[in-house]
């Protein structure tokens, strides 16, 4: 199907990735790239404007890049799936039969779910508060799967609040494996307040903790930090991280693993 014919929801998730990955575009390069007219480009435009992915200025919009999107699941599940990929592959060497893992509610950890649906590794017990997670994993053979509970978020799909928090707060497992929405400077970033108490619990509940990253959140902040990366014993991102960003890891005696998403080498940092 050329970009023509595509249906308006396609079209505007590959604007939305196409704007994102180039910071900025004008209405007449996305209508040229997408074959259609102005007035439907604006159409898409002000609809993604209305979703929180770009703000638009006249002839053309720029990148959110810490804005809403982050927090819409449904579009967090269509970006960045083969950097996600290679993590996830990555960190499901981690897990042995018998641990206990907590899950959060990022979309990279839930590549760890759909791989651990391959019954390789139980038996297994697994603690999310992620709805897409609990759903993947609700009738698989050999995982014992701890849902937590609380206030129901849909935008996120999982569930989150102080009764969420207290009930982490019971439990102890061996490893957490964690996302969030940026990192930079030593520490791990995310936009919401109301997530980053989750995470905290979670971090806090965990003997060790991954934290898993696509580049595209290297070198960069949001509004709240959620902890300091010593905080967590690795941490995996995919190979197209940048030589300074990852000179940042280095410089803050970050323990980092590159994993390989076409074929190219691993590359370990520093520890």
């Amino acid at each position: 199907m050329n970009n023509a014919q595509q249906g308006p929801a396609a079209r505007q998730a590959a604007m939305a990735e196409q704007v994102l990955a180039d910071g900025s575009a004008t209405a007449a390069e996305l209508a040229e790239r997408f074959g259609v007219s102005l007035m439907t480009i604006h159409r898409d435009l002000d609809e993604l404007e209305r979703q929180g992915i770009v703000r638009k200025f006249r002839g053309g919009v720029t990148a959110q890049p810490s804005g809403v999107f982050e927090s819409n699941v449904q579009y967090r599940l269509k970006t960045m799936r083969a950097q996600k990929a290679a993590v996830a592959d990555r960190a499901l060497k981690l897990i042995e039969p018998g641990m206990a893992i907590m899950l959060d509610d990022s979309t990279s950890t839930l590549e760890i779910a759909r791989r651990l649906r391959l019954g390789e590794v139980t038996p297994l017990t697994v603690v999310t508060n992620f709805l897409e997670a609990i759903n993947l994993l609700s009738d698989q053979r050999g995982i014992h799967l701890m849902a937590l509970g609380g206030d129901y978020d849909p935008l996120h799909s999982s569930f989150l609040g102080v009764s969420c928090v207290e009930a982490i707060e019971q439990l102890r497992v061996d490893v957490c494996f964690a996302s969030t929405s940026a990192v930079r400077g030593g520490y791990a970033y995310h936009q919401e307040q109301h997530i980053v108490s989750v995470k905290r619990a979670m971090l806090d509940a965990a003997a060790r903790n991954i934290l898993l990253i696509d580049h595209t959140k290297l070198a960069r902040v949001a509004l709240h930090r959620v902890v300091p990366l010593s905080r967590f014993d690795l941490l995996l991102v995919d190979d197209g991280a940048s030589a300074e960003a990852l000179r940042d890891l280095d410089e803050h005696k970050v323990r980092y693993e590159v994993c390989a998403t076409k074929g190219s080498d691993d590359r370990a940092g520093a520890t």
